[in-house]
């Protein structure tokens, strides 16, 4: 990895990115009894909170972090567990919320589409098993394309080794647990109290169209922001300007504002069924390119990957390092095989079409790979709790129920073939981009590949289980998208409303293609700008997926990982410029270096804690809303929740995250 004086390292300390405290000579105890049964409860229960969060709010929590934190607390009470077995645990648990994921994002829509009239145990089940097992088997080879040969910083992936590293070694607690203490109380004020506004934001008529601005006022956002640096940060910020800055002005120049809909209610509604399209059309594009850009380190691993297998069959296990170790690429191929053939009879039962279900389960198989890389790509590139991976969905939506609609399927058949792949898809895509988080992390520390790649199975297959359950319960209890229950509000399922939408879409028309289109030209552009910077050896690098997850995502979740990246900036360019102050040599250098290494610590441990305390926080929310039939108990009632304490607030967690990673001046 490039350590100059890049702006997108500012947070990662020198030759941290290597192996390091259960390296190939020091093995440590990994998966134990006590850490498997941890690791699968803990995807069970952060995957069901998850599923009400999602279908609520439209997203999901990373759980990494959190499932860290909450390791090193449960196995100090059992008996102090060391660090690769905690990394274990939180290897298992975030699967289950990746589950989630994959599931409340595709399956809700064939309830909203009438096909299911509810949520059917055993083909939920199998779905989100077999597509979340199908994305753990695409991780492997990629964990040597995108891990070991990249310079990909995978954000959270980076804070859990930090998080994971300072519990281990009782250093640097302080600013991980006053990080995760802020997180939290923040998370608490907004969500839980509703003593201010979550977003700061406004529109307003300027002539004949609408201005908008907005910033999410989410230290975690700020945290990520401050991890991938001021590159991406500045990217995902440029996607999102242009989308709400000037597609949405450009569209709502000619639109007349219904009667009794505000400004701000229509910009939203422009985005939500118009411009998010051009994110779409990027992606489609991004994620081809992205392929083509990484297919040769693609290939070079899944090569690596079989000569480390016939290296194994040859000369024994004790010829391959413990941390070089990937399940055998024999296995995956197998495994590949065997959750092909269950989805194949899915697909021909619910079909009755056995061509169709044949076609299905290869575009499926071919979905799942192409977009697992791609979200795993981007996930290196902004973080799972950023990753749009209802975005790779749509695109495999489209893609399939065009192909399908090519096929002559009809209009009864074709959305629920589409969701049907789609959701198998999204599980894989969503555990594609969260596990590879965690395969960082256990890189970083040095743990086993291949053993997590065990456990990232074991949490799917335990967050799988409860899927079905937990979406019955809810939908039963307040309904989802357009059904409605009497006396009670309907969990709005956003991204699932929106692939139903695109299923029908596609059969019956409707679909904004011209915005789709308008993307992919976007996208090419943004590629071309791309080659030329490479060309001209800069610093600064425009990758296409960075500019279409801001297209696609609200300008407020880049505004607030804009603020983050430029913190990073501002520690990294005045903070840290005392290590060039003075050329001497020997022990004052080394002093600054040394200084700069601690710095940078720091600061990522901050940024971690205020990742992980706003996840626990968003997590514990859930619970008493759940219980309260979704109503949230906590909220004090105010008449008004106003943003300006929140972006008080917000200012002094960033100022404190400058000082946290800021260079002190040591004397000679």
């Amino acid at each position: 990895m490039n350590r100059s004086r890049s702006c997108k390292n500012v947070a990662v300390p020198p030759a941290d990115n290597q192996p390091a405290p259960g390296g190939p000579s020091r093995p440590l105890a990994e998966i134990t009894v006590r850490a498997f049964v941890l690791g699968a409860l803990l995807s069970v229960i952060l995957g069901a909170a998850n599923v009400y969060l999602g279908l609520k709010a439209g997203m999901t929590v990373a759980a990494s972090i959190p499932a860290a934190v909450i390791s090193m607390g449960v196995l100090r009470l059992l008996r102090r567990g060391n660090i690769l077995e905690n990394n274990i645990v939180q290897t298992a648990a975030s699967a289950g919320e990746s589950v989630a994921a994959g599931v409340i994002f595709t399956l809700p829509a064939l309830v909203m589409l009438g096909v299911w009239s509810g949520f059917n145990y055993w083909q939920t089940t199998v779905i989100a098993a077999l597509g979340g097992v199908i994305g753990v088997l695409f991780t492997i080879p990629l964990r040597r394309a995108l891990i070991v040969g990249s310079s990909l910083t995978f954000p959270e992936g980076t804070a859990t080794a930090e998080v994971l590293r300072a519990g281990d070694r009782g250093g640097g607690i302080g600013q991980l647990v006053g990080g995760a203490l802020a997180g939290a109380l923040f998370k608490l004020g907004e969500a839980g109290l509703g003593l201010f506004g979550g977003i700061a934001q406004g529109a307003t008529r300027m002539g004949s169209t609408i201005g908008y601005f907005g910033v999410n006022l989410a230290p975690a956002l700020v945290g990520v922001g401050f991890i991938v640096g001021l590159n991406i940060a500045i990217l995902v910020f440029l996607g999102g300007m242009a989308n709400w800055l000037v597609a949405i002005p450009i569209i709502t120049a000619s639109d007349d504002i219904p009667e009794g809909v505000s400004a701000l209610d229509h910009a939203w509604q422009v985005w939500s069924t118009q411009t998010r399209y051009l994110g779409v059309g990027a992606m489609l594009i991004g994620g081809v390119w992205a392929l083509v850009r990484m297919s040769g380190s693609l290939v070079r691993g899944i090569r690596q990957s079989l000569a480390a297998y016939r290296k194994l069959r040859r000369e024994g296990a004790h010829a391959t390092e413990r941390t070089e170790r990937d399940t055998p690429i024999t296995w995956v191929g197998i495994g590949l095989i065997i959750c092909a053939i269950p989805m194949l009879f899915l697909y021909g039962w619910i079909t009755n079409n056995w061509p169709i279900a044949i076609f299905m389960t290869v575009v499926m198989i071919v979905a799942g790979f192409l977009f697992s890389a791609v979200a795993a790509y981007m996930g290196g590139l902004v973080g799972s709790s950023n990753n749009p991976v209802s975005g790779v969905t749509i695109a495999t939506l489209l893609t399939a129920a065009l192909l399908l609609l090519a096929l002559g399927v009809n209009e009864q058949t074709g959305p629920m073939a589409a969701i049907m792949i789609g959701a198998v898809v999204c599980c894989a895509a969503a555990i594609g981009g969260d596990n590879m988080q965690d395969l960082k992390a256990g890189y970083i520390v040095g743990a086993t590949p291949w053993k997590q790649q065990v456990m990232q199975i074991v949490g799917v297959l335990a967050g799988a289980v409860v899927m079905a359950p937990v979406l019955t319960l809810l939908l039963k209890a307040y309904g989802m998208g357009p059904i409605t229950v009497e006396g009670q509000q309907a969990l709005t399922a956003p991204q699932a409303t929106l692939m139903a939408s695109v299923a029908q879409g596609v059969f019956i028309g409707g679909l904004p293609w011209k915005m789709v289109g308008i993307g992919m030209g976007i996208a090419v552009l943004v590629i071309l700008l791309d080659l030329w910077l490479e060309k001209r050896g800069t610093k600064f690098r425009t990758p296409v997926l960075a500019v279409a997850v801001g297209l696609y995502l609200p300008l407020e979740l880049g505004a607030a990982m804009m603020v983050g990246g430029l913190a990073a900036w501002v520690t990294h360019r005045f903070g840290m410029k005392h290590e060039e102050a003075d050329e001497a040599e020997g022990e004052l250098q080394s002093s600054l270096t040394e200084a700069r290494q601690s710095a940078a610590r720091r600061g990522l441990l901050l940024a971690a804690g205020l990742i992980s305390g706003e996840a626990l926080m968003g997590i514990f929310l859930a619970i008493p809303i759940v219980l309260n039939k979704g109503n949230n108990p906590l909220n004090l009632g105010l008449s008004s929740q106003p943003a300006w304490p929140g972006v008080i607030l917000l200012a002094a967690v960033t100022v404190w995250l400058v000082k946290a990673g800021w260079v002190k001046r040591r004397e000679p």
